[in-house]
């Protein structure tokens, strides 16, 4: 390696290395060979019991490791805002981008553990026809309860992730914009 590239010796060690998975597969060799699984987004705490962490602990038996050892991070959608307008803003482009992971094949087992399978195929339709738009449309809302946290009271958000995925995730990035960038840093710093 070329100096320019070469990292100078530090105490911190080598860096961590996580690795994106949704499949049971994929997850499981996560758990096997890195420090961490990044789950997607388009997962709900239904199926991060049942398969994520299943797939997590075959990975860390084949590695030796414990759970401890590793690192289980989560994107979460949430759906909040500091007045009706913002909340349904929120709602309806958390329910297009759930509306969009719908459609993608890969992403059906998530849909089916629910019974929501045929979501896929109907989702995937609308991208054939390039109706995009509408696709927000198919996202229920038992659905969207079961892949975000919907609140309209935004200081109950940490306590709501806390309660839904405490015990499952380790770590978790959230997408939310409540319609008031000064609401939206507190909530940030309450979480």
């Amino acid at each position: 390696m070329t100096p320019m590239f070469t990292p100078t010796r530090t105490s911190y060690g080598a860096p961590g290395v996580n690795l994106a998975a949704v499949g049971p597969r994929m997850t499981e060799v996560a758990a096997e060979v890195a420090n961490g699984v990044i789950a997607h987004g388009f997962t709900t705490a239904k199926y991060l019991r049942e398969v994520t962490l299943p797939a997590v602990q075959r990975g860390l038996a084949k590695s030796g490791r414990r759970r401890a050892e590793f690192d289980v991070s989560l994107p979460v959608m949430v759906v909040a805002g500091v007045d009706e307008d913002a909340f349904a803003r929120s709602r309806q482009a958390v329910q297009a981008q759930l509306g969009f992971y719908a459609s993608t094949p890969a992403y059906r087992p998530v849909l089916e553990l629910h019974g929501w399978g045929e979501l896929q195929a109907e989702a995937h339709q609308l991208t054939r026809e390039g109706r995009w738009q509408d696709m927000g449309a198919l996202i229920t809302d038992d659905i969207l309860d079961a892949f975000a946290i919907v609140s309209e009271d935004i200081d109950a958000v940490p306590a709501l992730l806390k309660q839904r995925y405490a015990g499952l995730a380790d770590t978790w990035m959230c997408t939310v914009d409540t319609g008031d960038s000064d609401r939206q840093r507190q909530l940030v710093a309450a979480l």
